[in-house]
């Protein structure tokens, strides 16, 4: 019996499809281009479907609950870019646009909207000056100031005179 699973494609179609994945598909999953629906095309809560040796699905893992767990140290840019997209909301494309160290510096949770109550260090969830460019970056690209390509390419101290 050969086992399957039901990803929601680019165009927003949802496909059937038989496991293993082409590689193709499978990268294209890990980075969030693809994401696993249910056949309805509902979101899908399950395991996943290929659990990785780093983040194996134990039953109380953050992945079960929802949340996918940061990639380790040794992960490809693909599971940190697909990690991008599910955690803070990056487009994949812009995920991609960041270098691997970039994934690695965002923080495990994102900042929160603008819009909900602020923190208290940092008004509207804005970085500190302290934080890593990619923390801005990923702040820039939220706010719609730019893509996460074009922030890649000013300077953090751009950055932050970019929302100032």
């Amino acid at each position: 019996m050969t086992q399957s699973i039901h990803v929601r494609g680019e165009g927003g179609q949802v496909i059937k499809m038989d496991l293993p994945l082409p590689d193709p598909i499978a990268e294209r999953l890990t980075k969030g281009y693809l994401r696993r629906v249910n056949a309805d095309g509902s979101p899908y809560s399950g395991s996943s479907p290929t659990p990785t040796p780093s983040a194996p699905d134990t039953g109380n893992s953050a992945l079960t609950n929802g949340v996918p767990p940061r990639p380790g140290k040794n992960a490809t840019k693909a599971e940190w870019v697909g990690w991008a997209v599910n955690v803070h909301g990056l487009e994949p494309d812009a995920a991609e646009g960041m270098t691997k160290a970039d994934l690695a510096e965002l923080p495990d949770t994102p900042a929160q909207d603008p819009g909900a109550s602020a923190p208290a260090a940092g008004a509207g969830g804005k970085p500190s000056e302290d934080d890593p460019k990619s923390a801005w970056i990923a702040y820039v690209v939220a706010q719609g100031h730019l893509s996460a390509d074009d922030a890649a390419t000013f300077t953090k101290a751009d950055l932050i005179d970019l929302v100032k």
